[in-house]
């Protein structure tokens, strides 16, 4: 005798494996979609991508922001390192938006999960095209604290984005590391100009004025390290408000003097503070 056992699946577990199968489709057309945005925007030349841009004509070339050699002003209180003036044209302070610098990249105060929550990480995706960004940014899998992560800058004037997320609270090796992992990663991918941010400040607490000292210290060594820095056109500090403004104008000529007989005064006036 022949037995033939039929065994019927439940209803839930077919509508269970056409949700999967809808899902995992989805997601392939999604990674396709992004990816063809991107390599359109990178493919584009500058004439017709700043057709795109969400700025529209709002945006800033680097021959329109000063290099801190051409700007700089204020007298150095205690500088800390030598003059450089081939470091000094390669540096940059620019009070305004950051979506709006037509730059290799721009850096993006980050969260762990890339997923465009507030402050200038919302600001970021939005002036790119929120929805092409945050495609591309599911398929880098997180970014770590200190790390860096790079997409494409798609309706930005900047080409890329690079991702990294600074600590939460003053810790300054993390900080460190953010800022160093975004200038490694923009050497490793060959570009020439890049602006940050203040990160960590605001909501995550950072105080500004020690981040400040910690993103310019960073920066410094890094360009006297580093065998990309001599292909370096611009690292920009891009600030908001006047808080920082003033931070930064006060503490560029400690890691990036300007004048030889002024860092001599200086560092005599901090000899002759120590020996009272």
């Amino acid at each position: 005798m022949n037995y033939r056992f039929i065994i019927k699946r439940p209803l839930y577990c077919l509508q269970l494996v056409s949700a999967m199968s809808w899902f995992k489709q989805r997601e392939n057309t999604d990674t396709e979609s992004y990816h063809d945005d991107k390599t359109r925007y990178l493919s584009m030349s500058l004439r017709d991508k700043r057709k795109q841009y969400n700025c529209g004509h709002n945006y800033s070339t680097l021959s329109d922001i000063q290099t801190w050699g051409q700007f700089a002003r204020t007298r150095p209180q205690r500088p800390e390192f030598r003059v450089n003036h081939e470091l000094n044209e390669k540096v940059s302070i620019f009070v305004g938006d950051i979506t709006a610098i037509e730059v290799d990249a721009i850096v993006n105060a980050a969260d762990n999960e890339l997923t465009g929550g507030g402050g200038v990480d919302a600001v970021i995706h939005n002036a790119a095209g929120k929805h092409m960004l945050r495609l591309e940014c599911r398929t880098l899998n997180s970014c770590p604290t200190g790390t860096s992560k790079i997409t494409g800058g798609y309706k930005l004037p900047a080409k890329y984005i690079i991702h990294t997320v600074g600590p939460k609270g003053q810790q300054p090796d993390q900080l460190r590391d953010a800022y160093q992992s975004a200038l490694d990663l923009m050497s490793e991918r060959q570009l020439k100009s890049i602006a940050f941010p203040c990160i960590s400040t605001g909501v995550y607490g950072y105080p500004n004025e020690e981040a400040a000292n910690v993103a310019l210290r960073t920066v410094r060594l890094w360009l006297e390290s580093s065998p990309h820095s001599i292909h370096i056109e611009r690292v920009v500090f891009c600030l908001f408000g006047e808080k920082d403004r003033e931070i930064y104008n006060r503490l560029m000529p400690v890691y990036f003097p300007y004048n030889s007989s002024e860092n001599d005064q200086a560092k005599r006036a901090v000899h002759n503070m120590s020996l009272l």
